[in-house]
């Protein structure tokens, strides 16, 4: 059976060998016109993205009604939503019996184990969506939404967007066990060959996996390409020409705080803008919202504006007009942009703590550079207009000498290594001065930013700290891109690990960032410069930050599909998501978080438990996150091939 949805031919049933009868229905699949064949060695559960993603909501609405017509059936015969309540926990509670019964006499008991382990989470998650408790706690009701569309009321068909159909089209395949979880590989199976052995047919099929992460990182770029290099050298020595300045006083990083770039007009004197880049920085001088960027970091840019090169490098300091008008509305009304909560865990100024033995000395409230993706830019002040209170910051560090449960201090801010080197020293004394102290952290951008900052004299004190058997110190910094890993950050990089300090990489994942195997490509740049992945931060879920946020579900892709393809040693970092005021929740545990209940713009509600809830009786934490409609959506304007993220729907 074979309709037409826009141009969009979908074969609603479709026999293949191995599968029960057409009757059973069988997923759609979703062809380009003119294709309407099933390509070769696929099976009938896979759905075009880019053809799903191009389906208004009456198309979308008619699909998910055939994909799965015994729950349409459900929801149109159910006269109420608490009787469609009743009927389909009783059929998912069917389902997952099924899946569980080895001697079931039914099409879903020839489902791989892997198909069936993947249809159980989809079970779960769908129980999850039609709880009345969950419904409560996200003041929504996907259920609600589904049986007002099975009757056909106008206000829900017109209400609901098509990234809440696209949701619940995916999940009704996946409670079926008719979905193709990991087939969009199927293409790197090798078939064995006259007398091959198991060894080598396994082995020429890690090869096509090897040939297939190559083709994807080949599309990004490094700071130290030689054509990156040039170019770099050519923004350098027109910005030294401008500013007057020799190439020891362009290394030098006092002169480059004393040139911190924070107008529109100083920065199209060297780069192209767009026309939303000049937008947000001229709504960010009339908010008075900090711009800052340091003329290294500038010379990053590509001259012309809208490549792909430089987009991660660009959208970390150039502020979004959403971005800046967020902030704007929020200082305006009194609302706090203290989204992790600090101010409820500071025991006294300058200091906050989420974990038990350790926490957060902040000496300097500013950055060379702001980034957009801060979790503390509510609290940033221009450099220009901050100075330090060793007052209140003796204070901060004697409260940490009378906390013997203290053992470890990350002294971050703002950045730190903005500070004058006597300064440093005499916070690094005083920190290293407590017995029980055990590592010191030094969070900071500026090999980044100014690579210029980590002198020999830097380096020889804080090796001057370092005590193997007593007491570590260690750098935590943010690569975001490999075009930040130039010439003179490698060198940067290169002098703290000779003196024995080891970097840490902490990826705030991003938009820019989160396409196919672009982290791939950072970690295994980052681990032969020296750099040790730490933490995949999801971006945080403030308002101000949405043109930035990515779907958990992508991350989760990412460090399964992509990440999980790289040796050990170079996946070294975690993904997390930041629950405010209680600290880090590890994505990868299913016991950590939730799915309670999907929004009608296709928003993902989570509920995360605290790392305390082993511990306690923690409150939980709920978040709405980016919908994965929205995000595929844009990749798609942007190009990207869309259907190299069709598994992303069944991350939870």
């Amino acid at each position: 059976m074979r309709q037409q949805f826009g141009g969009w031919k979908v074969n609603l049933h479709f026999q293949a060998p191995g599968f029960g009868p057409a009757e059973d229905g069988l997923s759609p699949l979703v062809f380009p016109p003119g294709k309407t064949k099933l390509p070769a060695g696929h099976r009938p559960s896979r759905l075009s993205l880019d053809g799903l993603l191009r389906m208004d909501k009456l198309e979308l609405i008619e699909l998910l009604w055939e994909v799965d017509p015994k729950m349409h059936r459900i929801l149109a015969e159910s006269e109420t939503i608490q009787q469609a309540r009743n009927n389909l926990f009783n059929y998912l509670n069917d389902l997952e019996r099924t899946y569980f019964n080895i001697y079931a006499d039914s099409r879903l008991s020839e489902l791989h184990d892997v198909e069936k382990k993947h249809a159980k989470w989809c079970v779960r998650v769908f129980k999850n969506l039609i709880r009345s408790e969950n419904e409560q706690l996200a003041h929504g009701s996907s259920l609600s939404l589904l049986w007002k569309i099975a009757h056909h009321r106008p206000r829900a068909i017109s209400g609901v967007g098509e990234g809440f159909l696209c949701e619940m089209v995916f999940l009704s395949l996946g409670i079926d066990g008719k979905f193709a979880f990991y087939r969009q590989h199927a293409s790197l199976e090798a078939e064995p060959e006259a007398e091959e052995t198991p060894g080598v047919l396994r082995s020429r099929l890690l090869d096509r996996y090897a040939d297939h992460i190559r083709d994807y990182i080949s599309r990004y770029r490094s700071g130290l390409d030689g054509d990156i290099v040039r170019m770099h050298g050519r923004q350098r020595r027109k910005m030294m020409k401008h500013f007057g300045v020799s190439e020891a006083e362009w290394n030098d990083y006092r002169w480059q705080l004393k040139h911190i770039i924070t107008r529109k007009e100083e920065i199209e004197k060297f780069i192209e803008l767009t026309g939303t880049e000049r937008e947000g920085l001229d709504l960010a001088r009339r908010h008075n919202v900090p711009v800052q960027i340091t003329p290294y970091y500038l010379s990053l840019f590509n001259p012309e504006a809208g490549t792909s090169i430089d987009r991660a490098v660009r959208a970390q300091v150039l502020p979004s007009p959403q971005y800046v008008m967020s902030v704007a509305e929020a200082l305006a009304s009194g609302k706090t942009l203290d989204f992790m909560g600090e101010a409820s865990t500071s025991p006294i100024h300058g200091i906050t703590r989420r974990y038990v033995q350790i926490l957060i000395l902040k000496p300097f409230g500013s950055c060379p550079q702001i980034c957009v993706y801060c979790q503390r830019n509510w609290e940033l002040k221009e450099l220009d207009n901050y100075r330090i209170n060793r007052a209140e910051l003796q204070k901060a560090i004697e409260w940490i000498r009378d906390n013997s449960s203290i053992e470890e201090v990350l002294i971050t801010g703002g950045d730190p290594l903005t500070l004058p080197d006597d300064t440093l020293r005499w916070v690094l004394d005083s920190v290293a001065g407590i017995q029980h102290v055990q590592r010191i952290r030094i969070g900071t951008r500026t090999p980044i930013t100014m690579p210029g900052r980590i002198t020999g004299e830097l380096v020889a004190m804080l090796k001057s700290y370092q005590e193997l058997g007593r007491r570590e110190v260690c750098v935590i910094t943010h690569f975001e891109t490999g075009l930040e890993m130039t010439p003179e950050t490698l060198e940067a990089v290169r002098k703290l690990r000779r003196a024995g300090i080891s970097v840490y990489n902490q990826l705030v994942f991003t938009y820019y960032n989160s396409r196919k195997f672009e982290t791939f490509h950072l970690r295994k740049l980052l681990k032969r410069c020296g750099v040790d992945p730490y933490y995949t931060f999801n971006t945080k879920g403030k308002e101000e930050t949405r043109d930035y946020r990515v779907p958990i579900a992508r991350l989760l892709q990412e460090w399964t599909e992509e990440a999980r393809l790289a040796p050990g040693l170079t996946r070294t970092d975690t993904p997390v998501f930041n629950v405010p005021t209680l600290g880090k929740s590890y994505l990868q545990c299913w016991q950590d978080h939730e799915i309670v209940q999907i929004l009608p713009d296709g928003s993902r509600v989570y509920r995360f438990y605290p790392w305390e809830s082993m511990l306690k009786l923690a409150s939980p934490y709920l978040f709405t996150d980016t919908p994965i409609y929205e995000y595929l959506k844009r990749l798609q304007d942007d190009g990207d091939d869309v259907n190299d993220y069709y598994t992303i729907w069944y991350y939870f």
